[in-house]
């Protein structure tokens, strides 16, 4: 039986395990990334764990999210961050050099490599045939210390693309419908691997955002064969050397085939307020919008920002809306200006960024009160655009482009016949990605070889051991599909504060209850109650680290997002799923007690534990935990465990001098 790509490369870089499915596997990482809101973290826990230097081929730290530094508490963070780099051999990307996952496609992303990232969409590059993952931060901190990296073996499912997208449809529109199909929860528990004749009508920018957009189907990762497309862009790139020729057996056998038809997609959009409320745009134009943005990680490139630039020009962009372009890098906007696009699009009307998250994250250019954003984004949970009750519309650049000019939804086709000179614009490459590196410093160029904290750098929160008695009141009760915006917002008044734990979890799950972080505290801890899918979203480990600090033992929840379960893990929440059934009978201010003694339960590898409710009835909690999650939990998390592997000859050990 042959192999799939992603187990091709899972089994060159397996050090522990073996590639079954639902198994836990250890593989060794062969770049990392981190970004400004995660990457404080991943260094202090780099700190802490005595760790000299980095040991994966790249580690790169990137400043994207807190671009604008409204505060000085942003700018000490990205000096510490470019001390930590330069302390510890890794690249630094200076604040408005461009998003992490834009700017690594360009400089490192390679075929066949594996890359752990502090970012939930650190699958772009898989557009490459890099097999890239996002995880927590203290995930990414351990491997670049040089340890494995453990994840359970996913399932590989196939998604064949047939036929060639028609004019006015865009890869944005692939990924839309696969999540139209799928929902968010589709991709849990596996990667989607892209085959079949289809591939080879894509480009690598139109297959990165598809890998890109994996992310919100749930997916571990997303990944394409390389071919002379590949090639190609890597050239342009002046990268030749990094090509290597990657892709499945002939009989390779996958868990499920989903087959796309290219030639059938038209332009979609996804309605308020998840990605996965997937329509045609022609059944919601005529809505008015007042705010349009093209770009962000996932269609912020050069090839996205010019069909919108060819849409709006010779126009202008209509009266009652503003339209923002968000570059992915300075790169994208170094190579439209200088062949005059910025200065076409800024004469119909059109604003431009720094290369930045930013409006991502509600971080500048939240949209007014009542009003419809249509942004070419990958995310729209409510309240994520900064305003609470958002209506935050995502679509292709070709969509947007086509509502600034009309000033409401329209379907680009429909806009094209009442102009009657409008043509669809192509999707093209430049001949050289010949931008600036100007703001990427090598390790070799450091500027610092110490630490440099500035007031808002905090500590470390660490956990004691786990205790054989653990109860508590249930003090949340929520639904399906929380995401970890809920659980830690990232807008700018928050997420300047992700250096200074104590300070930040006063604002754990305030979009839920405003009055949780107090009452968390008052009760000493205790336990949250969850739908399904708690945890969806950013790779923020914050949203398990603050409700350890506020006191929190464990969830219950009926099924847990990936990476949010390592993280409980990572900061010693026993992560507990429960049946339908309990969930509807569990009520908010419950007192909880588990019955068995959970120290010895998790060291004895016990599955099932009783748990008992206002002393009046019980239920049966599961905890689906491998041998080295449970040490962690037992240590109180990932730190402690990995100090003590280092210690004892294995794990993460300090580099040679």
């Amino acid at each position: 039986m042959g192999q799939t790509l992603t187990e091709k490369i899972l089994e060159e870089h397996l050090v522990e395990g073996e590639l079954e499915t639902g198994e836990e596997i250890g593989i060794e990482i062969d770049q990392v990334l981190t970004q400004d809101t995660t990457g404080t973290m991943v260094w202090l826990q780099f700190e802490a764990m005595d760790l000299d230097e980095v040991q994966t081929e790249i580690a790169a730290q990137y400043c994207d999210h807190q671009t604008y530094q409204f505060d000085f508490k942003n700018t000490d963070d990205h000096r510490f961050l470019r001390s930590a780099a330069g302390t510890y051999g890794a690249y630094f990307s200076r604040p408005g050099n461009g998003i992490c996952h834009n700017v690594h496609k360009e400089n490192f992303a390679a075929p066949g490599k594996t890359m752990l990232g502090s970012d939930s969409h650190t699958p772009t590059p898989g557009g490459l045939g890099e097999l890239a993952i996002g995880a927590g931060g203290i995930d990414v901190a351990v491997a670049m210390g040089g340890a494995p990296y453990y994840i359970e073996m996913p399932e590989v499912h196939n998604v064949r693309l047939e036929g060639e997208l028609p004019e006015w449809s865009s890869a944005k529109d692939v990924i839309l419908e696969l999540l139209r199909r799928l929902s968010v929860k589709g991709g849990v528990g596996k990667v989607l691997e892209y085959t079949g004749p289809g591939v080879e009508t894509l480009s690598v920018p139109e297959r990165t955002t598809i890998t890109n957009m994996g992310t919100e189907l749930g997916a571990t990762s997303s990944i394409f064969p390389t071919d002379e497309k590949t090639k190609d862009y890597l050239s342009r790139q002046d990268r030749e050397d990094d090509y290597e020729e990657v892709g499945p057996d002939e009989d390779a056998e996958y868990a499920d085939t989903i087959v796309v038809d290219l030639s059938d997609i038209e332009p979609l959009i996804a309605c308020p307020s998840m990605p996965d409320n997937v329509v045609p745009v022609r059944e919601v134009a005529g809505e008015q919008v007042e705010q349009v943005m093209v770009g962000s990680c996932t269609n912020g490139g050069y090839e996205d920002i010019l069909p919108a630039a060819k849409i709006v020009e010779g126009r202008e962009v209509n009266k009652k809306t503003e339209m923002i372009v968000a570059p992915g890098s300075k790169q994208a906007s170094e190579l439209l200006a200088r062949e005059g696009w910025v200065a076409e699009m800024m004469a119909a009307g059109v604003n431009f960024s720094e290369a930045t998250c930013g409006a991502c994250i509600g971080i500048g250019h939240v949209p007014a009160s009542d009003s419809v954003s249509l942004r070419t984004f990958n995310r729209n949970f409510e309240g994520r655009s900064g305003i609470e009750d958002d209506n935050v519309y995502l679509c292709s650049p070709e969509v947007a482009a086509a509502a600034a000019i009309k000033g409401e939804i329209i379907d680009p086709r429909d806009l094209a016949d009442e102009l009657g000179d409008l043509d669809a614009p192509d999707y093209v490459l430049p001949d050289k990605y010949n931008g600036s590196k100007a703001d990427l410093i090598t390790p070799e160029e450091a500027v610092d070889d110490e630490l440099i904290k500035g007031p808002n750098i905090g500590d470390v929160p660490l956990k004691d051991e786990l205790d054989a008695k653990l109860e508590g009141e249930a003090l949340l009760k929520m639904d399906d599909n929380i995401t970890t915006d809920h659980i830690i917002p990232a807008t700018q008044d928050i997420l300047m504060y992700r250096s200074n734990v104590p300070k930040l979890s006063e604002f754990t799950l305030s979009r839920v209850d405003d009055t949780f972080a107090e009452r968390s505290l008052e009760a000493d801890g205790g336990f949250l109650v969850a739908g399904e899918n708690y945890g969806q979203g950013s790779s923020r480990e914050h949203a398990a680290m603050c409700p350890m600090y506020l006191g929190i033992e464990g969830v219950f929840a009926q099924s847990f997002a990936r990476i949010h379960r390592a993280n409980l893990f990572n900061f010693g929440i026993v992560p507990y799923l429960i049946d339908e059934e309990t969930y509807e009978k569990l009520e908010q201010g419950d007192d909880l007690e588990v019955v068995d003694d959970v120290r010895e339960g998790v060291d004895s590898g016990q599955e099932e534990f009783t748990v008992r409710v206002n002393d009046d009835w019980e239920f049966t909690a599961t905890l689906d935990a491998s041998e080295r999650e449970r040490d962690m939990l037992a240590l109180g998390g990932k730190l402690a465990w990995t100090k003590e592997q280092a210690a004892g000859g294995s794990g993460a050990a300090p580099a040679d001098d």
